[in-house]
């Protein structure tokens, strides 16, 4: 998959996603948000990150890639109609953006992402 579009989508847990154990958690997610997704979407990869251990404001920062706006929007679509939006997170900021947008914009080389 060669993504366009990059979400990163910035959410805090709440009160009933901690109530939750952890097997319940995992339960639910496999049970009520993935299947939602699958469903009505086609082209979205994600990446999952814990930040709890460095902010107070986010507790997690889901990284969503999408071969173009239209299969984003439906992944957007899709997880609002699950428990997953603003009962067990709450979606602090959604930040979307293209992976080394100038470059491609002005026909120059992606200094700005570096690799050691």
């Amino acid at each position: 998959m060669n993504p366009t579009v990059t979400a990163f989508m910035l959410v805090k847990t709440t009160p009933d996603w901690l109530a939750l154990t952890v097997e319940q958690r995992i339960e639910a997610f496999r049970t009520q948000v993935v299947p939602a997704i699958e469903e009505r979407t086609k082209g979205v990869r994600s990446r999952f990150y814990d930040t709890e251990f460095y902010s107070a404001r986010v507790t997690d920062v889901w990284v969503w890639e999408a071969v173009d706006h239209e299969a984003y929007q439906l992944l957007v679509d899709a997880l609002r109609e699950t428990p997953f939006w603003d009962r067990w997170f709450e979606v602090a900021e959604i930040l979307v953006g293209v992976e080394n947008g100038y470059a491609r914009n002005y026909g120059v080389d992606a200094v700005a992402s570096v690799a050691t």
